[in-house]
């Protein structure tokens, strides 16, 4: 079961269009996954609709903005024909994950497989944004040294379990960190793949790991 969602007002500003890219495809894909956020965005998208249709046209008020909504999304579905075909899957060192909805009709922009440093693997995705977006796969055993963030970093769960300091992370989790907060994420009895968004590098806090800072950047592009 999914525990860990994103706050309402995050859902409010993704229903309204103001994240940025590398947040709103995050967002997105945790929504793929969660039906209780899939029912507030669809309840907040149908408010947003009818305050615009208030604000905007007053004649338009006392139309049925769930129809309009409808006939939106209707009009878009030839454009989901990838995802009717099956589930687009990644594979990796032998391994196949499934993709959400949101990220399969997006696996054009996923790039390589590239090995980071230990049991950590990163595949980025191109979206036209200055934000760092990647892929992360956790082999069994992996740890990412203790860190903070200059910025905000988004995570989702897309496969497999982690923790940290403060949880543990399943599949469909979402965990939104800022500089408040410093924490090593670790796999321990099995692996985990995660969607990660990030908009400034990672900070390394604890012991020799602190000799990572120069060439943070590393972890962000």
């Amino acid at each position: 079961m999914i525990k860990a969602h994103p706050s309402d007002a995050m859902l409010y500003q993704y229903a309204a269009g103001d994240l940025s890219p590398a947040l709103s495809l995050v967002m997105a894909t945790h929504i793929d996954m969660c039906k209780h956020c899939q029912q507030k965005v669809s309840e907040l998208e149908e408010r947003l609709c009818e305050k615009h249709l208030v604000n905007e046209s007053p004649a338009l008020a006392n139309h049925d903005c769930q129809r309009m909504l409808d006939a939106i999304f209707a009009s878009e579905a030839p454009e989901q024909i990838i995802c009717d075909q099956g589930p687009a899957m990644i594979t990796l060192e032998g391994k196949r994950f499934h993709l959400p909805a949101t990220l399969a009709n997006n696996a054009d922009r996923i790039g390589d497989w590239s090995h980071m440093v230990g049991k950590l693997w990163r595949a980025p995705l191109s979206i036209g944004s200055d934000d760092s977006i990647n892929l992360i796969y956790m082999e069994q055993g992996a740890q990412v040294p203790e860190h903070t963030h200059r910025g905000v970093e988004a995570t989702l769960v897309l496969n497999g379990t982690f923790n940290d300091e403060f949880d543990s992370y399943h599949d469909g989790d979402f965990i939104l960190l800022d500089a408040s907060r410093k924490h090593s994420p670790q796999t321990q009895m099995e692996d985990c793949l995660t969607l990660a968004a990030l908009d400034a590098p990672l900070h390394f806090t604890s012991g020799i790991s602190r000799l990572l800072n120069p060439f943070s950047s590393l972890f962000f592009r």
